[in-house]
């Protein structure tokens, strides 16, 4: 089962994550999501629980509890929605119209 913690504070690191959550059950995984051009936290991340039982047991302990000053948001992580846009500036990447150029 894969779980979204949220509200996390900027210094939390992985293994600290990792133990919290291993007090619930087996952890098989922890990610924290990182800025990528400076490499800083964002404060939230992702927990990978074998057992859903158990991930959802951790969800209901751990939602709304206090840790490292920060209130925790812990939740069923939702699947990635797909996203457009990018460089293409929203129509998928497909070819771009021709636009006549206005001085």
């Amino acid at each position: 089962m894969r779980i979204y913690v949220g509200n996390l504070s900027f210094n939390t690191a992985e293994s600290e994550v990792e133990q919290l959550f291993s007090t619930l059950g087996q952890v098989d995984s922890v990610k924290l999501i990182r800025d990528p051009s400076t490499g800083r936290s964002r404060g939230f991340g992702f927990v990978e629980m074998a057992d859903s039982d158990l991930g959802k047991a951790a969800c209901e302990a751990l939602d709304q509890r206090e840790f490292e000053g920060r209130r925790l948001t812990v939740n069923e992580a939702k699947p990635q929605e797909r996203r457009s846009g990018g460089y293409a500036g929203g129509n998928g990447g497909g070819p771009r119209e021709k636009r006549e150029a206005r001085w």
